[in-house]
């Protein structure tokens, strides 16, 4: 599988990244542990997960392959914090202690001394960017962390935070950002993309198959075995069943039944070769799900279909 590089980093990551958001819940070690050995099969190294997946149980099942099915240093792994359940509500705390705390518990899930990639999860409009990034500084130094990054922060977020980590003053430069971009989610372009390519910060989408959307199975109901019918994800699904992302999902499975591919290959290639993403996060809901998805390193979608698909995804931001 081909690798980019992110932003001006050194950092090489597979330009399909496996995601692990299901794991240790909807998904069990053995479909997990399956996904896996499919992936690396593929040649896939990059593997994103975040401390809140599955409240920890996601890291758990990832640090359970590690040294068994594939050795560590072999993989690189990505992971997120400041988003927690404690109080049995989503809440976002990005102070240095909560961070560092997240960051102590992730390693210990996982097993290991160090993540490749350790990410902010979300903005916290209660803590000061300034402690936030100190947290990221800290972690590097320590060796905890080798690169750092950012997710679903805004475009104006990302510019102010790469700004303040200017390794000129001895800062650890962002790496990353991370956030939602697909045909059914464009909004990335008005300001995240740009703001990305201007300070250097290499960019991973995360579902990129409109939250499964993408792959046709909506188009005549709710599956009983999908995410949309999950009582987990339910909500997450539904912004994307409207008569606008009806017409996109009918767009691409023209496209596909014309190109002789499958919905999947023709919507992640879309997302994959769009100038500024390094990778794009695919989670599968099985490995056979999973292998129609990495069929896509195979594939290059023609430009007219690219520009076709471009039109009639398009809006106004």
């Amino acid at each position: 599988m081909e690798k980019r590089t992110l932003g001006r980093s050194g950092l090489q990551v597979s330009r399909i990244g496996l995601g692990t958001m299901t794991w240790g819940r909807d998904t069990d070690e053995h479909e997990a542990a399956n996904q896996l050995r499919i992936y690396l099969d593929a040649g896939g190294t990059f593997i994103d997960t975040a401390a809140v997946y599955g409240d920890g149980d996601a890291e758990r099942v990832i640090g359970g392959f590690l040294g068994t099915l594939v050795p560590r240093d072999e993989v690189t792994i990505a992971t997120k914090a400041g988003i927690s359940f404690k109080s049995g509500e989503r809440s976002i705390s990005n102070s240095r202690a909560s961070l560092l705390g997240d960051l102590d518990a992730s390693l210990d899930r996982l097993g290991v001394e160090y993540v490749d990639l350790w990410q902010i999860h979300q903005w916290d409009p209660y803590t000061p960017l300034e402690e936030t990034l100190s947290a990221l500084d800290f972690a590097v130094s320590s060796g905890r962390v080798r690169y750092v990054g950012v997710s679903n922060f805004a475009g104006w977020q990302v510019a102010r935070a790469a700004t303040i980590q200017n390794p000129f003053f001895g800062k650890v430069a962002l790496s990353s950002a991370q956030s939602e971009y697909s045909l059914l989610n464009r909004e990335i372009e008005s300001e995240i993309l740009p703001a990305c390519d201007e300070v250097g910060v290499g960019f991973i989408a995360w579902s990129p198959l409109g939250r499964g959307v993408l792959t046709g199975k909506y188009r005549n109901g709710t599956p009983s075995d999908s995410r949309g019918a999950s009582p987990h994800f339910s909500s997450f699904i539904a912004p994307y069943l409207d008569q606008r992302a009806r017409s996109i999902v009918d767009a691409v499975c023209v496209a596909a039944e014309g190109l002789g591919y499958s919905p999947i290959e023709v919507a992640l290639s879309w997302v994959r070769d769009q100038p500024g993403v390094s990778s794009a996060i695919v989670g599968a809901r099985t490995g056979a799900q999973l292998r129609g998805a990495l069929s896509v390193e195979e594939i290059e979608i023609p430009l007219q279909v690219c520009e076709a698909l471009d039109e009639i995804s398009a809006r106004a931001f």
